[in-house]
């Protein structure tokens, strides 16, 4: 997968020039499922069909992380040392707004919700231009208004198909339009990150808790992860953390509003609208770049 912020162009993206990121979804299943039994990178290569170091080259391009280091974020116990780890920085982040010292993530993106009456009118009037695009994650649905991003919909098994049923149910009175040409810098903008200082507008539909959960992830630092209840104590709401998971499974713009870095108080990871195994690489990859790993290989 490599750096999301070396990325500037559709064509990094692709899978072209190795396996794809569906082959690698396949690979970090099968080390979930056999996690317990610690495989070598040559088990793993035969499972895929690849040399070794194919393997260990495609996983860690697609991943940003070796298997042998991707086996080691699997563990509950990881899971909770990260969140005892992060527990004062992630105190600062969502008690000042704060989402890290280099770079300010809800700065980065500029949310804005629709209005009680949009909500109710369904989308009437509303242009929604779509494209598919390759992403560090695979093929993705990017769907745009004149307000804004308002859909990153990661395709994984669903396809194409389910992802603009879920754009038409949100938004059913509104014109969904075929226009790759208006998405097309979408994907540079969204994981290169390259200008804060022109934040990335995203239009939300929601209820006023579920915009304040999606407002509250943003301040989430890369590397943390929070829990479903301490996002609700955050919020003033003790005792609703499952409203908070189910603002986090209604949450349209994958990624960019970062639901995955929210995981239960045992350190498992929780739900994923789009799948476990994208919540398990886009943490892995985030615990990496952030230093949280050792170079292990």
């Amino acid at each position: 997968m490599g750096d999301p912020s070396a990325v500037s162009t559709d064509a990094e993206f692709s899978s072209e020039a190795g396996p794809s990121y569906e082959r690698m979804a396949h690979a970090i299943r099968w080390l979930v499922d056999h996690r317990e039994a610690q495989p070598g990178l040559g088990e793993l290569a035969e499972a895929l069909g690849l040399s070794p170091w194919h393997a260990q080259r495609a996983f860690a391009r697609w991943t940003g992380l070796s298997p042998k280091q991707f086996l080691g974020q699997l563990t509950l116990e990881t899971a909770k040392a990260r969140l005892r780890a992060n527990a004062s920085v992630l105190d600062a982040a969502l008690d000042v707004g704060l989402s890290g010292p280099s770079r300010l993530h809800d700065l980065f993106v500029r949310l804005e919700a629709v209005t009680p009456g949009e909500y109710r009118a369904l989308g009437a009037g509303l242009d929604l231009r779509f494209g598919v695009h390759p992403t560090p994650f695979g093929p993705a649905l990017f769907v745009t208004s004149a307000r804004g991003l308002v859909r990153l919909a990661f395709l994984g098994e669903g396809g194409l198909e389910a992802a603009l049923a879920e754009a038409r149910a949100d938004w059913p009175l509104s014109r969904l339009i075929e226009d790759p040409s208006a998405t097309s810098e979408l994907p540079s903008a969204v994981f290169t990150r390259r200008d804060a200082a022109a934040p990335l507008r995203v239009l939300v539909k929601g209820t006023a808790f579920q915009v304040q959960v999606w407002r509250a992830l943003l301040r989430i630092p890369e590397g943390a992860v929070a829990t479903y209840g301490r996002l609700a104590d955050a919020l003033g709401a003790p005792g609703a953390s499952r409203a908070v998971g189910a603002a986090c499974g209604r949450n349209r713009i994958g990624w960019l509003i970062p639901c995955h870095r929210v995981i239960r108080e045992s350190g498992a990871l929780g739900g994923y609208h789009w799948g476990l195994d994208l919540k398990r690489a886009m943490l892995a990859f985030e615990a990496r770049r952030s230093g949280i790993l050792a170079d292990v290989r």
